[in-house]
């Protein structure tokens, strides 16, 4: 089990910056892939970056260059850094951790974060 706790968001101006956190329970070198993901109003929940247990980041193409994932593995935590922030990266945004062991796939969820982003 992954317990996902979540802190950061909030309300920001176009153009603003926000950082978002996720606090794992457990070593987030045990966990395979760890991210963020988003769900606006109405709209499908999407990938917006991931980091892998080696440290490999990926970005969806609405993002890139404006968000930056990263870790503290000291404090078991992973980070979206958001900037540049424009009113349609409004949403409710996620921390996901995905396990596969024994060829099983496991995945936890924070509790969600509003970021609300005005023009």
């Amino acid at each position: 089990q992954v317990q996902l706790v979540q802190s950061g968001g909030g309300l920001v101006q176009a153009g603003g910056s926000l950082r978002l956190s996720c606090a794992a329970s457990r070593s987030i070198f045990s966990i395979n892939v760890m991210g963020w993901y988003r769900q606006a109003p109405g709209k499908q929940r999407e990938l917006s970056a991931t980091i892998t247990s080696g440290g490999s980041t990926n970005y969806a193409d609405s993002v890139k260059g404006r968000f930056t994932i990263y870790r503290d593995n000291a404090k078991n935590t992973v980070y979206l850094q958001m900037n540049s922030l424009k009113p349609e990266d409004t949403a409710v945004y996620y921390c996901n951790a995905l396990r596969i062991e024994s060829g099983l796939r496991y995945d936890y969820w924070g509790q969600g974060t509003q970021v609300t982003v005005s023009s």
